[in-house]
């Protein structure tokens, strides 16, 4: 592509790179540049216009995003994608359902690698979409690209990104209670909002008293997709209350704790080949805390194990609380104090 400042005059069949007022009102940037545009641009004292001209290897713009988008979504209804028209050099890609985001990491750079003027932007890896969200953007920056750069993006591209949807339809709670008093439903509120995103509908309130037998037999006579426990006091080891029931009931526990807060204090296993999740006690608030970050890859049908956890660390630190009965702050003021 040739880009740069020419005489008005031969300017015919370039592409005008900076938008121009004219006494009509103003020549956009990107028009193809013809006859009468000239002459407009000329009586407005014009003698120069800049401007891109295609040279035979060049690919415009439009039709470069397009072939880009049709590489990494060559399957718009198995990628849970849709592609929007080009404008602009621009393509959109945008969620046609919830789930999250699967993408290849290393062939997204590989493609921002191939050209500076070949772009593509992407939400953060198993990012959580609603219908409607988008989730790429491809912007050719220049009007043109070679093919050859073209070229090596698409060898990159194929199928590198998608929405994973949710694997599974009905998921149950069951809540444990110290006392007789039943916990208040607030829990209870909390996740049949976050299954309801997910398009997951959440059975009847289950209550049991805290405590491995009545709760290994809750889980016992469960039957569903999915099963969340959430228990009155916090699981604070492996072989609590929960796990144990958990395990009594003939499942496994796959992982316990996360570098993630809120949210640490997490485990969860397989109940019959079937998630089943102990949450941590913030996932009473609506809040994002790190139980979001697993149900959702989980209830995405994503394999999860310990050293994936472990990974969730950076970027993990989703928000201070300042409510909490003995803030950070406060234990930092107190341990300088001594």
């Amino acid at each position: 592509m040739k880009f740069g400042a020419v005489p008005t005059k031969n300017a015919a069949g370039a592409i005008l790179a900076h938008s121009m007022a004219v006494p009509s009102g103003r020549i956009s940037k990107g028009t193809l540049l013809m006859a009468d545009h000239l002459e407009v641009l000329t009586k407005a004292g014009h003698d120069s216009v800049t401007v891109a001209r295609l040279e035979a290897h060049d690919v415009e713009e439009n039709a470069a995003a397009t072939t880009l988008a049709q590489a990494l979504v060559p399957d718009p209804q198995g990628q849970h994608l849709r592609v929007a028209a080009a404008g602009a050099g621009r393509v959109n890609l945008y969620a046609v359902g919830p789930g999250i985001v699967d993408l290849d990491e290393g062939r997204i750079h590989q493609i921002n690698a191939s050209d500076p003027m070949i772009t593509i932007a992407t939400l953060p890896p198993f990012a959580r979409v609603d219908p409607g969200t988008m989730v790429a953007t491809i912007k050719i920056i220049a009007y043109a690209v070679p093919q050859s750069a073209l070229q090596t993006a698409t060898d990159q591209a194929d199928g590198a990104i998608r929405v994973q949807p949710p694997v599974f339809d009905r998921a149950m709670l069951i809540e444990t209670q110290v006392g007789s008093e039943s916990p208040p439903d607030k829990g209870y509120r909390s996740m049949a909002e976050r299954l309801d995103r997910l398009g997951l509908e959440l059975a009847d309130r289950v209550v049991v008293p805290h405590a491995i037998e009545p709760l290994s037999d809750a889980v016992d006579q469960y039957r569903g997709d999915v099963l969340f426990l959430l228990t009155a006091s916090a699981t604070s080891d492996t072989y609590d209350v929960a796990p144990e029931a958990v395990r009594q009931a003939g499942g496994v526990v796959t992982a316990y704790g996360m570098p993630v807060d809120p949210g640490n204090l997490l485990f969860f296993g397989k109940l019959d080949h079937k998630p089943v999740i102990g949450l941590p006690g913030c996932a009473r608030s609506p809040a994002l805390n790190g139980a979001d970050w697993v149900l959702e890859r989980l209830l995405c049908g994503q394999a999860l194990d310990q050293s994936d956890i472990a990974l969730m660390g950076v970027g993990g630190l989703l928000k201070e609380i300042p409510t909490r009965p003995r803030p950070r702050r406060a234990r930092m003021a107190e341990s300088q104090d001594t």
